[in-house]
């Protein structure tokens, strides 16, 4: 029976650079400009901007993470109370190592988003200002590399006015692809009904909504001594998330949602969640609104799961057409997800969907 398969150096750079474009400036240039042209002139990191590619052949990443040196001073100051996970990765980071990662991994772009932790620690005002920070820092990279970079906005959940605001913001005067949003805040996951007009929003401007993976307050560095989030804790609040998004109604309700989850879905698929399901009814179409139908109308990208036993639980659950390209940089090098993926037993045909055309029916606006 076949089944379906329906720098240091940068922190310095971005003072100078603030100290030239205030804030003020920075909104009347995006208002006169649009997406075209966020920023005149100079470089926001003082590097040489590289031009996208002539020819648009390469992957497209979705999993790709930035910082700025706002955001890693707060990280900082809460990482000097109580350890933050992947720390030392946000200080060594820089937008030119970055782009020889891309290069090297043939990415011809990559979306932006926010990792764990996010700019949720409990105080609203300071949530606020860090999103808002985040998100034009992004949209002035997006700006001085044009063609490479496309931007998930970060919202300031659990705040819902507060992200109200942001994504009108973000969506109309920065020009965002997207939102990037993480499991769970505060111990509430993305289907919790105080959310509800935020997906309300999301769902009228047809969004994309790229989710990544976080440890709840309960199960963070020292839930299991000797044992990294990252192996167990995040899978499991992605799922989390996945449970709630369905069975909270949220995903019926947000028909022109574009979501895309983190690490090819997590622990989702080793939940008890999609249970009862028989060779024959995976190779059927799945009845509208069943939890089979809204896992197979979800994307997935290849972050910690380009190997063969990830990639063969994806394909018999849900079509190829639904996964897509995710590297996880900077921890993980776009290349390595590549040469992972080559192994995993997806044909040529799988694998030039899964890095670009996939990507093009989930963002149609990339083939322009």
């Amino acid at each position: 029976m076949t089944i379906h398969r329906e720098p240091s150096s940068d922190m310095a750079a971005w003072h100078a650079h603030c100290a030239c474009h205030p804030r003020r400036g920075f909104l009347k240039s995006l208002a006169a400009l649009g997406a075209a042209a966020i920023l005149p002139g100079r470089d926001v990191l003082a590097q040489s901007p590289t031009k996208a590619p002539a020819v648009h052949t390469g992957r497209i990443d979705f999993h790709h993470h930035f910082f700025s040196p706002a955001w890693i001073k707060l990280v900082e100051s809460k990482n000097s109370v109580k350890p933050v996970l992947g720390f030392e990765q946000f200080k060594t980071h820089s937008v030119a190592k970055d782009i020889e990662s891309m290069d090297r991994g043939q990415v011809e772009k990559a979306y932006l988003s926010v990792t764990q932790p996010g700019v949720w620690f409990g105080d609203r005002e300071e949530t606020r200002k860090a999103a808002r920070e985040l998100n034009e820092f992004a949209a002035r990279q997006k700006s001085d590399y044009k063609g490479r970079y496309g931007h998930f906005a970060v919202l300031p959940l659990p705040d819902v006015d507060a992200s109200l605001r942001e994504i009108e913001y973000a969506f109309d005067t920065l020009k965002a692809d997207g939102v990037g949003l993480l499991s769970s805040y505060d111990d509430k996951w993305l289907g919790d009904k105080s959310f509800a007009p935020v997906w309300e929003e999301l769902n009228r401007r047809k969004a994309v909504v790229y989710t990544h993976a976080t440890a709840p307050g309960c199960c963070s560095w020292d839930f299991q001594p000797g044992i990294l989030p990252t192996f167990v804790e995040l899978g499991s609040d992605l799922a989390r998330a996945m449970v709630s998004i369905i069975q909270g109604g949220t995903a019926k309700a947000t028909p022109d949602v574009r979501y895309i989850w983190s690490h090819g879905g997590g622990s989702i698929w080793a939940q008890r969640y999609l249970t009862g399901e028989s060779t024959e009814s995976l190779a059927r179409t799945a009845p509208p609104d069943s939890k089979l139908h809204h896992f197979r109308r979800f994307f997935y990208d290849t972050a910690a799961a380009a190997d063969a036993v990830h990639i063969g639980i994806l394909k018999m659950i849900i079509p190829s057409s639904q996964i897509v390209f995710g590297s996880d940089y900077p921890w993980v090098e776009p290349d390595r997800i590549a040469a992972g993926l080559q192994s995993s037993g997806l044909t040529p045909q799988e694998l030039q969907a899964v890095y670009r055309d996939n990507a093009l029916r989930l963002m149609p606006e990339l083939r322009g």
